[in-house]
This record gives C-alpha cells, sequence and structure tokens, in this order.
C-alpha cells in the first residue's frame, strides 16, 4: 500500500460515491462516520433512478448529510445504467484531481477495474459493501468495510434470530475464513522483526494488505489487539508504556525466547 495513503489518512480529502442500487439507507451515518476515519468527505454523490420507489428509503438522509442525488434513468430493463454515471464521474474527478481519495458504496463486482485504476494513480481506495461482494472488488480497494459489521446491533441480532428460526445454514462468507488465524500468522511473518517481536500497528497494515476486507468486528471484536488476545495460546502482546496504547508489540507463543528490548531509535 502506497505510505502516503497511510501515513496521512487524516488529511486526505475523499470523494464518497454511492450507488442507491446496492446500498442502504439505514446505515449511512455509520458509513460517514467509517470515511470520517480515513479523512474529508469533500464530494458526496449517490446514484440511482428516483423515478423509482425503490430510492424512497433515501430521499430524508439525504437533505440531513447534504449528499448530491444524481439522477441515471434505466434505459433497458436488466442493464443497470448507474454502474456507468457512477464509473464516468469517479473518472472525470480522478482526472480533475479534485480529491485524494474515493470511497465506493457498491457490492457490485463491476467496480473492480475502476478500483484498481485509481490505485494505480497512487490514490486512496476504499469500499463500502455486503459481505457477499465479489471478491475482486474488495481487493481492488485498499480497505473494505463490510455492511454487517457496521450494521446497528438490533439489526444484527434480528438476522441472527431469523436464521435460527428459519433452521437453515448461515450463506457462506465470501470472507477467507471462519478462522482468523492463519490469516494473523501471515500477517504477522510479514512484519516479524529479528528479535521474534513484530509492532501491532504495522502487523494491521499488513493484514489490510493481505486482504483488504480484513475487519476484527467480523471475528465479534472492536479491535484488533482484542482479537489477538482472544488466541493467548498463539500470541503475546507487550505494552512498551501503558499510557502509550499505540506502541504495542506481539509475538508468537512458542517461538524464539529474545527477551522483549525497545526497539533502535530512528536516527
Amino acid at each position: 500500500m502506497n505510505e502516503n495513503r497511510t501515513d496521512t489518512n487524516k488529511e486526505l480529502r475523499l470523494a464518497l460515491l454511492i450507488d442507491g442500487d446496492n446500498a442502504q439507507a439505514s446505515i449511512l451515518p455509520r458509513m460517514l462516520a467509517e470515511i470520517g476515519k480515513h479523512g474529508s468527505i469533500t464530494i458526496r454523490r449517490i446514484y440511482g433512478d428516483w423515478t423509482t420507489s425503490s430510492m424512497n428509503s433515501w430521499k430524508e438522509a439525504l437533505h440531513h448529510h447534504a449528499i448530491q442525488p444524481v439522477q441515471q434513468f434505466r434505459y433497458t430493463v436488466g442493464k443497470n445504467a448507474t454502474d456507468s454515471a457512477l464509473i464516468i464521474d469517479a473518472m472525470d474527478i480522478l482526472h480533475r484531481r479534485l480529491v485524494d481519495g474515493f470511497c465506493i458504496v457498491s457490492s457490485d463486482s463491476d467496480y473492480t477495474r475502476m478500483a484498481t485504476r485509481i490505485r494505480e494513480e497512487g490514490m486512496f481506495i476504499m469500499g463500502i459493501g455486503k459481505k457477499t461482494t465479489p471478491k475482486a472488488f474488495v481487493n481492488g480497494c485498499d480497505l473494505f468495510i463490510y455492511t454487517e459489521n457496521i450494521a446497528p446491533t438490533r439489526e444484527r441480532e434480528s438476522r441472527s434470530k431469523e436464521q435460527r428460526k428459519s433452521k437453515a445454514p448461515p450463506k457462506k462468507s465470501t470472507y477467507a475464513s471462519s478462522d482468523p488465524l492463519p490469516l494473523l500468522r501471515e500477517g504477522f511473518d510479514m512484519v516479524v522483526q529479528e528479535d521474534g517481536w513484530a509492532s501491532l500497528g504495522q502487523m494491521g497494515k499488513a493484514l489490510l494488505q493481505l486482504d483488504p476486507g480484513f475487519d476484527p468486528r467480523t471475528f465479534g471484536y472492536k479491535q484488533l489487539s482484542q482479537l489477538i488476545k482472544a488466541h493467548p495460546n498463539d500470541f503475546e502482546l507487550k505494552h512498551l508504556d501503558e499510557n502509550t496504547p499505540s506502541n504495542v508489540f506481539v509475538r508468537l507463543r512458542g517461538g524464539a525466547s529474545t527477551p522483549f528490548e525497545l526497539p533502535p531509535f530512528p536516527f
């Protein structure tokens, strides 16, 4: 991942482009909160055919959050013209250099090439969509947030109850695995130092390189450190300073017995 896209996330100007046919209006505030962690949203647009009843759920939210609706008629039954309109606007914004990065809200694989094109320009690209989003689109982004992880608690509990009542097996997620350990180990191996310890922050960046859709909330934990602590037989955490939670290091259990030392100061 481009260092500039990770080191200056809070300063990024972002364009938020929403595919209204493939997004949920009910979690818009939570989506804005997630995007706000990575920069300031300077362009806010949502695409769809506003003459159809399916877009009614968005209308109140748009006024409240100052999002510009873009009308796109469905010229042919079965064809989604919204995709083309969004992609054309994204390329226009890209070449005019109006922003430093993009957030695309959709679960549609049609945006995969657009996402990779934005990355080729050295810009930050994040996506927000369902867990059924094709992996190609997820991997085309620097970061991908699953809507199931940011949905209100009541909504998540309601879905769980419906699954239990139907007695049907849960839908298979496109996530790499229900067990995070293989990915955690791979991310650790990417950044581990000679003394056997790895910075938790660097490990988090490595995990996103391996899988842009990686999110501790997928496994029921708000933070990566909590997910690591949930596997005490596999990992050990060490704080350099309890008052500075960012200085956290991790190593594998049963690894080298090198004593923990402060990393060398970078002159």
